[in-house]
This record gives structure tokens, C-alpha cells and sequence, in this order.
């Protein structure tokens, strides 16, 4: 996937927010840290750093909402996360998003802090970031 397909995709799914441009996915792509699953109709973009896991953004294209990919790819990225070591993963959402709060809830995330008027709205308005975090089960080394 592109940075260019990247922030195509991210546009059409956070119409009520900024965007990310094609520049701040290239330029977080070249980050040895930070990896992206996914396509053009849903992509993670996620940084492993000392067995910690961060997922950046998920963005799926409104027009393949709700077909079950964003929950396929929180999967997809936590088993890579894994295998990178990772046994804690936090993301931010914000408090006023239901589907991706459900989505989280849905995959083990619990509320873990706050950030308040954290994410700002095309309207002006400051909505709160809610710090969510899921631990990551260890990866068994097969035995000989």
C-alpha cells in the first residue's frame, strides 16, 4: 500500500477530522518502527518499540464499512506485534467514536486513561481521547 492509497483511504474514512497527508504517511513509513497491514480499503498502520505496540490509525473506506475488515486487521496487526515481541498494545480513540470504541471493546482493549479536548473537529469543537490498552499473549516457542 502507498502513501498515496494510504491517505486517500484515511481522508474518506475520518470526514470529520483532518486527514493525514500522503507526506506524514511516507515520512512514518520510513520509520523502522512502524509497520502497515491492510489495503486500500482498510489499512493499520502500528509502531512496535520495546515490547510495547502502538496502533497509529485504522482507516476503513466508507464504502467497505461494517463487512467485518477492520476487525480482520486488528488481528492481522496484533499478530505481527507479537511476533515483534510486543506484549502490550495501546491505540486512542476518540470518546465520541461508538463503532471504534465497540471495535476495541471487541478485541480486549479496556480504558486505561484520558486525554481531554485531545482530537479537534472540522467545526472547531475539542472532543476527549480515551487511552486504551490490551495485553498480547506471548508467542509459545515450539519445544523439541
Amino acid at each position: 500500500m502507498t502513501p498515496h492509497e494510504m491517505a486517500s483511504t484515511h481522508a474518506a474514512a475520518f470526514s470529520y477530522s483532518r486527514g493525514w497527508t500522503e507526506d506524514e504517511f511516507a515520512a512514518l513509513l520510513e520509520n523502522r518502527f512502524t509497520h502497515a497491514v491492510g489495503d486500500s480499503r482498510c489499512f493499520a498502520l502500528f509502531q512496535v518499540i520495546a515490547g510495547e505496540a502502538e496502533l497509529l490509525t485504522i482507516a476503513t473506506h466508507p464504502s467497505f464499512q461494517r463487512q467485518g475488515l477492520a476487525l480482520r486487521l486488528m488481528q492481522e496487526w496484533h499478530d505481527q506485534a507479537i511476533d515483534l515481541q510486543a506484549t502490550r498494545a495501546f491505540l486512542d480513540v476518540a470518546a465520541d467514536n461508538i463503532a471504534a470504541i465497540s471495535l476495541y471493546n471487541r478485541c480486549g482493549y479496556r480504558q486505561c486513561g484520558l486525554r481531554r479536548a485531545y482530537y479537534a473537529r472540522e467545526t472547531g469543537q475539542k472532543t476527549d481521547a480515551l487511552v486504551m490498552e490490551c495485553r498480547l499473549p506471548l508467542r509459545q516457542s515450539p519445544v523439541f
